[in-house]
């Protein structure tokens, strides 16, 4: 037993280590992720090359037809595509486009943060699924759909509230009579304000949503009604977040089409420019779709696509100032 247990110790001490179980790592996992974000960056790329692609094809169609224009293509409200001295300009397509989609602001935001308020803090919790869940469907809609609602049946129900606003205000230049019985600025505003409320609704909720609890109950702690609550833990979390609806709401309204085209009234040539907002007029989307007959030239096609470059700037500015919104509540949230 002397002799060999040193013998034992000996083999034991010149036996090297057993090596710790090896993981092997699955190429794989470093594949997949260099794919993904090869995938991710082509795809960034690809849309700043569509949308660059889009701008300079605008541009390069638009500007033909601008130097041959001999009105002011910013402030006329001509619109004459045709013969050897084109004369056609804006100024009447920006103030109905614009205007109409103040007005669908004015009504969708504060009614889309009402539900979104309700929806998260208010309903009970069996219909908070089922109300958003029918908020949700509007976004569904075809437009071809609201714009035949709107003529067949809408429009019957905002011609009292419009006669109603010029009794009360006919004095004030934006709500004088202008004698338009069809689809004037402010239904337009109306039909659109309908349309764009499941974006500012649906993105609103999820922002009140994401509302730290720490953050109501504290509210609610120190004696806080529930609308006490909201107003100074709710609203200022979630603001950013509804500007950022808003805005792209609005660029939903500004380019709108098929429904607009439906309920428009156009204004005969030489009628007196008025800046009611129960006058007729076309955005720049229904004017181009209704025109769309005329594109038999390089002329005329180039003075509606120069129309277009301008709808395509402000669509632009408006989803890039909701970009920036988004962009300060993420670097607020780190």
């Amino acid at each position: 037993m002397t002799t060999s247990t040193p013998s034992m110790a000996a083999r034991s001490a010149a036996a090297p280590a057993p090596a710790p179980p090896r993981t092997e790592q699955r190429s794989t996992g470093r594949l997949g992720d260099l794919i993904f974000a090869g995938a991710a960056r082509g795809s960034g790329v690809l849309v700043i090359a569509l949308v660059t692609l889009i701008g300079v094809f605008l541009v390069a169609q638009a500007i033909p037809a601008l130097l041959k224009d001999q009105a002011s293509f910013l402030t006329s409200r001509e619109w004459t595509v045709a013969g050897d001295a084109p004369r056609f300009g804006i100024a009447e397509l920006a103030w109905t486009t614009v205007s109409a989609s103040i007005i669908a602001m004015a009504i969708a935001v504060p009614v889309g943060v009402a539900v979104a308020l309700f929806i998260t803090t208010y309903a009970p919790t069996w219909l908070r699924g089922p109300a958003a869940t029918m908020i949700d469907m509007l976004a569904a809609v075809p437009s071809i759909v609201y714009g035949l609602w709107a003529v067949l049946s809408f429009r019957s129900v905002v011609r009292p509230v419009e006669d109603l606003i010029q009794q009360r205000l006919g004095g004030i230049p934006l709500f004088a009579p202008t004698g338009v019985s069809g689809g004037t600025i402010f239904f337009i505003g109306v039909v659109l304000s309908i349309m764009v409320l499941p974006i500012v609704t649906a993105l609103s909720r999820e922002v009140f949503a994401q509302t730290p609890t720490s953050h109501r109950e504290a509210a609610l702690a120190l004696g806080a009604t529930t609308w006490e609550m909201v107003r100074t833990a709710v609203l200022p979390f979630g603001r950013p977040g509804v500007i950022s609806a808003a805005m792209l709401a609005l660029g939903r309204a500004l380019g709108e089409t098929i429904a607009v085209t439906f309920i428009v009234s156009s204004l005969a040539p030489g009628t007196p420019w008025s800046w009611s907002l129960f006058n007729g007029g076309e955005t720049f989307a229904s004017r181009i779709a209704n025109n769309a007959g005329e594109f038999d030239s390089a002329q005329k096609t180039g003075a509606f696509i120069a129309a277009g470059l301008v709808l395509f700037v402000l669509t632009f500015l408006v989803n890039a100032v909701a970009r920036i919104v988004i962009q300060r509540r993420a670097a607020f949230s780190e």
